[in-house]
């Protein structure tokens, strides 16, 4: 079983700011169960695919020195967990944000991504 700290980091680096599609999409299926809700401003999803897509989207439209960053420490309890995150350039962030995971049977069932206002 995977624990809540490696979750979200794996979720961050792995998925989110991996520009490997094929290895983002085996970490996808590695780290989410097949269920997996995904929540943040523009709306819910629901699927790896879903995940898939969202990460696709996202790194598509990046800039190349654009990458994601830990922006704090990470916080957990036994099936949830929150990290604060910063995307952009080194040193100088485009979007900062926070992801909320909750785990079920060692892999993620659900995130909600917020940005910092």
């Amino acid at each position: 079983m995977r624990n809540v700290t490696d979750l979200l980091a794996a979720n961050l680096h792995d998925v989110f700011g991996n520009r490997d599609a094929a290895a983002r999409r085996a970490a996808i299926d590695r780290l989410y169960t097949e269920d997996v809700v995904f929540t943040d401003p523009e709306g819910t999803t629901t699927g790896r695919d879903a995940i898939a897509d969202k990460a696709d989207a996202l790194l598509a439209n990046a800039p190349a020195d654009f990458a994601f960053t830990e922006d704090g420490r990470r916080y957990a309890g036994p099936d949830t967990g929150a990290l604060a995150w910063a995307f952009g350039p080194a040193g100088a962030p485009a979007v900062r944000g926070i992801d909320v995971i909750t785990v079920r049977d060692g892999r993620i069932a659900a995130i909600v991504t917020m940005f910092t206002a």
